[in-house]
């Protein structure tokens, strides 16, 4: 079985990990949404940086914690797009919607 997870590891900031499938969607779905909510701060950076593997889920995550920062007023930014996800954007041409920081 796939192991993955989100976790708040300072005030404003996420970090996703492990390996990003249809196993694990449907969890990190429900916990960065409530992570995402619940953050104190006007703006969220998620860091991927400890993503191992991701499939398409992973950028559907991505796209649905841009939701729902938006729904709770709040910017988002992602810091360490794995080589994996940011191929599967290009080829997806979504490249230019996620708010990628360096």
């Amino acid at each position: 079985m796939s192991e993955a997870r989100i976790d708040q590891v300072a005030p404003g900031e996420l970090r996703l990990a492990g390996v990003l499938d249809f196993n694990t969607g449907p969890q990190l779905r429900e916990a960065g949404g409530k992570l995402i909510g619940a953050s104190t701060g006007d703006r969220v950076l998620v860091d991927l940086s400890g993503v191992e593997k991701s499939s398409s889920v992973g950028l559907a995550l991505l796209l649905a914690f841009m939701r729902d920062a938006q729904a709770a007023g709040k910017t988002l930014a992602f810091r360490g797009l794995p080589d994996d996800m940011r191929q599967i954007a290009e080829v997806s041409n979504l490249t230019e919607l996620l708010p990628l920081e360096a």
